[in-house]
């Protein structure tokens, strides 16, 4: 019997979903040694990544269920087994990239977890070094999770910033978590003001960014953002509009792009632009709470359609909807098992390992 030559192969391999993949591991030796070859996992994460294709979204509910729903088809869910098991214990998402998600528990243990693979893996515990006693002042903590692609590295980035009563007291410290030397170490201190509890990072073009103060008075948002291969900080310019007072803002990435969400009142009327970073700010889509369009007030976009034509948004954190961009028509989605309320992101299947990288 004539067997295929191993670069056609190796083609058929890219356009399979790593449910597949897994299982066909189990065919042959070479087959099992191709698939676990760090060259063809780049490759099949490429491959997707380019086609739009083995993609899924994620939902929590009740804080500690996970499901995922496969993008390619949008008709049912599926329960997914998180890290903790069945320990009811409150998980966020606090980052997602090419396959990895990173999570959080409320005693603030971090994981990184692959659903495709179903493997997992805890991040050492790094502690906040104060240079002074704070254990009783108010604390914020942002986080985001990327890929650096100059240094090959999945990197982790914390900031945390404590505040004493009328500034008496401000300690900032910023570390990075690498992959690929399982290590946390301190990085630069950063020039500006974290002005919620928790926020988690959005990742768009190798850089995660989060919405700052530039000063503690200041009313004004700010967007900085985190270079991943650099590791500098600098701060994104915003619309003109954004800062108005008045405007609501809220952020996403969407396609590979930083995504803005304005809310704003014009003409007795409620009005919600959606904006995507481009080479500048692009507005994408527009609509007023008169129209009936969306509805309000929690609308999300999530992704982009394989044609680019539909964008995918999450309504009132309940139901599905496509938004097509030309006629402005907006098309329901049908997904059996949903949960009453979630939460929802979206992530790519992928074979991405979780040990220690050499």
């Amino acid at each position: 019997m004539a067997t295929l030559p191993h670069e056609m192969t190796i083609e058929i391999l890219l356009r399979l979903s790593v449910k597949d993949l897994l299982r066909f591991k189990c065919v042959s030796k070479p087959w099992c040694s191709s698939i676990d070859d760090p060259d063809f996992i780049k490759l099949h994460l490429f491959h997707s990544v380019k086609t739009n294709t083995n993609h899924s979204l994620i939902l929590r509910h009740c804080e500690y269920h996970f499901f995922s729903v496969n993008y390619d088809s949008l008709k049912t869910t599926q329960r997914l087994n998180h890290p903790l098991g069945e320990q009811k214990t409150p998980i966020k998402i606090l980052g997602s990239c090419n396959g990895l998600l990173a999570l959080i528990d409320d005693n603030g243990r971090i994981f990184l977890w692959n659903p495709s693979t179903r493997k997992s893996q805890v991040l050492p515990s790094s502690e906040i070094e104060f240079s002074s006693p704070s254990i009783f002042f108010p604390r914020s903590t942002y986080c985001g999770f990327g890929y650096d692609p100059i240094s090959d590295d999945y990197k982790l980035v914390r900031m945390v910033q404590v505040h004493g009563k009328n500034n008496s007291y401000l300690h900032s410290e910023a570390k990075v978590y690498s992959l690929r030397s399982n290590s946390w170490r301190r990085i630069k201190d950063f020039c500006f003001y974290l002005s919620f509890y928790r926020e988690f990072g959005f990742l768009a073009d190798n850089a995660l960014y989060w919405m700052v103060l530039k000063t503690p008075q200041s009313g004004n948002k700010s967007l900085v953002g985190f270079d991943l291969g650099t590791e500098e900080f600098r701060f994104v310019e915003l619309l003109d509009s954004c800062l108005n007072k008045r405007v609501c803002m809220n952020m996403k990435a969407m396609g590979g792009y930083l995504c803005l969400i304005t809310t704003y009142t014009e003409f007795n009327d409620d009005v919600v632009d959606i904006w995507i970073m481009k080479e500048s700010w692009i507005k994408l889509i527009s609509w007023k709470k008169s129209e009936s369009i969306l509805g309000f007030p929690i609308v999300i976009p999530l992704a982009f359609s394989k044609s680019g034509d539909k964008v995918l948004f999450s309504i009132a954190l309940h139901k599905f909807v496509w938004y097509v961009l030309g006629s402005k028509r907006v098309e329901n989605v049908g997904i059996r098992g949903l949960p009453s309320s979630f939460d929802v992101g979206l992530y790519v299947e992928s074979l991405v390992p979780l040990m220690v990288m050499l």
